[in-house]
């Protein structure tokens, strides 16, 4: 057997696809987000079963540094079951693991158990500036390779998407760059 067939297969980690950043009356509202969506359809198929999604959520009770940081956005803090947390309606959730996190970052043990461990991910979502970013440096530190689709991300605004694309790309070889059409190639013959 050899080296890429005794390797668990990709997954793609869906990160945040949630009304509170895709709702233009939304204090958090992510202008791009509806292009993120629309490639994260295109991607997810690919990945036949091999798709998990993220949420933000408020803690109940904010410490530390989050205090002024709920301060400045109160409307964010509500129960995680708040339909503004909802996530947004995608053929690619059904069936498939959702992992909650009150942190930016979601790489952490539940995320690694949704994967079954594997060592390699893609990400897309939002927002490539904050909540991409933040996974894509935990999960490198942890020795994952991270691919980051580029066309399959949006970030508060176009300039800040491409500096948090430029600062993952420092991260190489542990976090990759690329697109939608260079994933599904690389996933010829391996997608279920």
């Amino acid at each position: 057997m050899s080296e890429a067939q005794d390797r668990p297969e990709p997954w793609l980690v869906v990160i945040d696809m949630q009304r509170i950043f895709g709702e233009p009356g939304s204090g958090w509202f992510t202008p791009r987000f509806a292009d993120a969506a629309a490639g994260i359809e295109r991607l997810a198929p690919a990945f036949g079963p091999r798709v998990v999604h993220t949420r933000f959520v408020a803690p109940e009770t904010p410490e530390d540094a989050w205090v002024p940081y709920y301060d400045l956005w109160p409307f964010a803090l509500v129960a995680p079951d708040d339909p503004l947390y909802d996530l947004v309606p995608s053929s690619s959730i059904a069936g498939n693991p959702v992992v909650s996190a009150t942190t930016f970052g979601k790489w952490g043990a539940d995320l690694d158990r949704a994967i079954g461990g594997s060592r390699e991910i893609v990400l897309v979502g939002v927002s490539t500036d904050c909540c991409v970013l933040s996974t894509a440096l935990a999960a490198a530190d942890a020795g994952v390779h991270v691919r980051v689709a580029a066309d399959a991300c949006a970030g508060l605004s176009d300039a800040d998407h491409q500096r948090a694309l430029d600062a993952m790309a420092l991260y190489a070889p542990l976090i990759e760059i690329t697109d939608i059409g260079a994933v599904v190639a690389s996933l010829d013959g391996t997608s279920a």
